[in-house]
């Protein structure tokens, strides 16, 4: 693949004015310029410099007041199964590209191509040719966190040949690592990298030997363990600690990280710097208690495997703005090393659980602002990101306004618990739950028992739909890890939603039909019990039961048909400047 298509060609340019940019950006090409009306072809010598010069000028450039498009070269016989994404965001879940790729048909294989840009490019190979069109067709420009995405072809030689490598050009080894044993695809299916980035605290005095003369040694060690290294020596402001954020593989991070910690120690050595250096990782509070698990049996086998002593700063340093909890290793730098591997690996594989019941795409739930949840690490930066913030959720769904009003209305959704777990949920001196309801800024309160036999204690949470997301998750969460439910049994809860008596029609729907539609949707299963009594405020009670994405998706449902029925009841403004016109 190093024969370039140059679209979007002035008239006026020529192989001479192409060739000069070319030189000018430093991207070689082997052959001359083949310039037709509109457009061109050039040769690169690898495939490595046609992917350079496709992220370098392609819709970057501009060439007698034209912006060149700059893709694969690829003849229309060969335009077939095989596509290529380029402009992918970096620290984008693999679950979500995956679960994207797979609406337009069966993806034989998904690779990984190694390029210098920022963003990731992927080759894909549909199953069927109307497969890979389609996905072109609705791709090419498709925003993935405000990034678009660019789709083209590549070039399909099993088209014309009979070589069975599907993975790169004839005679040549597929790009990326090997097909993994097992994998249902015909070709390789990484992971972009770790979807968790590794978040370390160092000593502020230790920056500088890090960073190294003109940056030097932190590009020496992005080079050698392929990773993108943030040090974010703004934050916190004469903090005697400063974050440092490592984006790869999980064996880049680890590398990345043990790298750190001898250049830490050498330092201190030449420095006269005498007392420990412990390594310090930053964890979501979300992944902590799985780490810990039951009795802190998790936390103490990797202390008695790695010959370390590790402490978790205690909850009440969390805040909204600041979800992270420090987890201090003390130990000879290999014992630390091998530790941050077992540590991580039980937060990925946290984190990957979690990523799966959420389902592919962040828009799952309408109405809710995922990115205003601070449930799942940050991107970027990997640090306090405004997307951390609990913030008004956007979008056409995401608030509920009552009869006009603009701001998001609180909503109260009443979740049973077994009676059993009301401790765990409130803590030693309430300190969880006042910790809980900070987190997740929703008001959180236990009702009290319906008698001395009560199975189950109703909470009562109130607050807006990313409150109500946070409270509920860690609930369901807490009641996981500290065993209510069982190692293989799924955390399934009973909600109720009020709702206006008027409305509960609308919920139902035509002989069910709205009813059984949320439940085929959601998994989750939904009640509106009938002969009911309207209560005070003239409303009824429906029943969600199901696990902690399936009740959340169905509750978002109800809240969207109830948001629906209030913009039909609202009068209608009269036009602006118009009296309304009296009846006669």
């Amino acid at each position: 693949m190093n024969k370039l298509y140059i679209g979007n060609v002035s008239e006026k340019a020529s192989a001479l004015d192409l060739e000069t940019i070319f030189e000018q950006w430093k991207i070689p090409f082997s052959g001359p310029f083949l310039v037709k009306t509109g457009y061109a072809f050039v040769d690169c010598p690898d495939e490595k410099i046609a992917m350079k010069a496709i992220d370098t000028l392609s819709g970057k450039v501009e060439l007698h007041g034209k912006r060149l498009e700059v893709e694969h070269s690829v003849p229309k016989r060969q335009r077939s199964c095989k596509l290529q994404i380029r402009n992918i965001p970096p620290h984008m879940q693999w679950e979500v590209l995956d679960g994207l790729l797979a609406q337009y048909g069966t993806v034989e294989s998904c690779e990984q191509v190694n390029t210098d840009s920022e963003t990731a490019v992927v080759n894909v190979r549909y199953a069927a040719k109307d497969q890979a069109r389609q996905a072109l067709e609705k791709l090419n420009g498709f925003l993935m966190e405000n990034y678009a995405l660019k789709v083209t072809y590549i070039p399909d030689e099993s088209v014309t040949t009979d070589t069975s490598s599907l993975g790169g050009r004839r005679g040549f080894p597929a790009r990326g690592p090997p097909p993994r044993q097992g994998s249902p695809s015909l070709g390789a299916r990484p992971r972009l990298q770790s979807d968790v980035p590794l978040r370390i605290l160092v000593p502020t005095q230790f920056v500088g030997a890090i960073i190294g003369k003109e940056g030097a040694t932190i590009r020496n060690i992005t080079k050698q363990t392929h990773s993108k290294i943030d040090i974010h020596r703004k934050e916190n402001a004469g903090a005697a600690e400063k974050p440092i954020t490592i984006h790869s593989t999980p064996e880049g991070c680890s590398s990345a990280c043990r790298s750190i910690m001898e250049i830490m120690q050498k330092e201190a050595l030449d420095t006269k710097f005498t007392e420990d250096i412990p390594l310090k990782i930053l964890a979501h509070n979300n992944f902590v208690g799985r780490l810990i698990g039951k009795e802190g049996r998790n936390l103490k086998k990797i202390e008695a495997d790695t010959e370390t002593k590790i402490t978790i700063s205690p909850l009440q340093d969390l805040t909204l703005y600041n979800p992270e909890r420090t987890i201090t290793v003390k130990g000879s730098t290999e014992a630390c090393a091998k530790a941050e591997e077992e540590i991580m690996k039980k937060i990925r594989e946290s984190y990957e659980n979690d990523i799966a019941a959420m389902n592919l795409q962040s828009n799952l739930i309408p109405g809710l602002n995922l990115n205003a949840l601070g449930l799942f690490p940050g991107g970027a930066s990997g640090g306090m990101t405004p997307s951390m913030v609990a913030t008004p959720p956007t979008g056409p769904q995401a608030t509920y306004p009552p009869f006009g009003q603009q701001q998001v209305e609180s909503e109260t959704v009443h979740l049973f618990i077994p009676a059993l777990a009301v401790g765990a949920i409130i803590g030693k001196q309430g300190q969880h739950i006042k910790q809980l309801s900070r987190f997740a800024g929703a008001s959180i309160k236990i009702a009290p028992a319906e008698g001395m036999d009560a199975k189950q204690r109703m909470v009562i949470i109130a607050g807006p739909p990313e409150a109500q997301f946070k409270a509920q998750g860690r609930i369901f969460g807490k009641l996981k890890e500290e065993n209510f439910f069982g190692p293989k049994e799924e955390v399934k809860l009973e909600a109720h939603i009020k709702v206006p008596s008027f409305a509960a029609g609308r919920v139902i729907g035509k002989g069910g039909k709205t009813v059984n539609e949320l439940q085929n949707l959601t998994s989750a299963e939904v009640v509106v019990p009938r002969d009911q009594t309207p209560d005070e405020n003239d409303q009824v009670v429906v029943k969600i039961t199901g696990h902690f994405y399936a009740s959340q998706l169905a509750q978002r449902k109800i809240q969207e048909i109830l948001s629906q029925v209030r913009r039909q009841q609202q009068p209608k403004a009269p036009p602006t400047g118009q009296p309304m016109a009296r009846r006669k």
